[in-house]
């Protein structure tokens, strides 16, 4: 037996029509990350310059890579990116992506869990940036306990998986694909710190809680468009700059959306940049966000 969704949200929270942009990760090997992407998870070259490569599917872009060479990689417990998160429309094509990234020499397998509103793989890029490859559940099917989504991390076997659901058309078209950036999970030094931020500050909606351990937040009754977690980093402090993530982009209807997001930040004395169309600023752990309409 499933439960409704919470009900909409007031005025001073994200708007419902929120969705999560192109993520932008700071790369040390441009030619090999482009590459890798595009290989293990059939990833297209949209737009390419001498600063970095935008890739997508179906003409969205999903990943902005930045050519960074100079730097170096964050150590294990510092904040920054646990992983980003794509969004397949149906069984089929995750399986499809799935296989090709398990098979490809660079990918790191990672995991694979049933988190009752969706099921997921977890890969390691080359350069150690977190992949999550993920199918949701209809959302008639979630389950909530007032404003709480219940999810869990039930066994998930790759290889049942792959034998129930990949077809030779989805590994046949693997670039024709549709999927999106469902959500951004991060590393962070603090969870109460993160709410007071991404819940108090922003607006997002908390849905679910872990012992402390970890935060998942989302606007419009999605069981999360981000997360934060302190497994590998309690303590973590701002960050240097190294490579790993960029920029999450966040996508909100209009411009009154942004407006207000800037009118809470200078409100918490968070410093902003805003050009009437987006903002741009750092959470507590100088991870870099951005608020544009789209």
């Amino acid at each position: 037996m499933t439960s409704a969704a919470p009900e909409p949200r007031t005025a001073d929270l994200l708007p419902d029509g929120l969705g999560m942009g192109t993520l932008t990760l700071k790369v040390g090997d441009l030619a090999k990350m482009t590459e890798y992407y595009r290989t293990a998870l059939g990833l297209t070259v949209l737009a390419d310059d001498a600063a970095g490569v935008v890739l997508g599917r179906i003409n969205e872009p999903l990943l902005r890579l930045e050519d960074r060479h100079g730097l170096i990689l964050p150590g294990r417990g510092e904040a920054g990116l646990f992983h980003a998160a794509l969004l397949f429309r149906d069984r089929s094509s995750l399986a499809a992506v799935v296989a090709s990234a398990a098979q490809h020499p660079e990918s790191r397998f990672a995991g694979s869990a049933d988190h009752l509103v969706s099921e997921a793989f977890y890969f390691t890029d080359p350069e150690g940036n977190g992949i999550e490859l993920y199918w949701d559940r209809p959302r008639e099917q979630w389950s909530w306990t007032g404003s709480t989504v219940q999810m869990d991390s039930l066994a998930l076997s790759p290889n049942d998986y792959l034998r129930s659901h990949l077809t030779e058309q989805a590994a046949g078209g693997l670039a024709a694909a549709a999927a999106e950036i469902g959500h951004v999970h991060l590393q962070v030094g603090d969870t109460t710190v993160a709410r007071d931020f991404y819940v108090d500050t922003l607006g997002f909606a908390e849905t679910a809680g872990w012992h402390g351990q970890a935060l998942f937040v989302s606007a419009g009754g999605y069981h999360h468009h981000m997360a934060m977690n302190v497994w590998n980093s309690r303590g973590a402090g701002p960050r240097k700059d190294t490579l790993g993530l960029g920029e999450v982009l966040i996508r909100v209807p209009g411009a009154d959306d942004v407006a207000a997001v800037a009118d809470r930040l200078r409100f918490a004395g968070i410093e902003n940049h805003h050009d009437g169309s987006e903002l741009r600023f750092e959470d507590p752990w100088r991870n870099r966000l951005r608020i544009a309409i789209g």
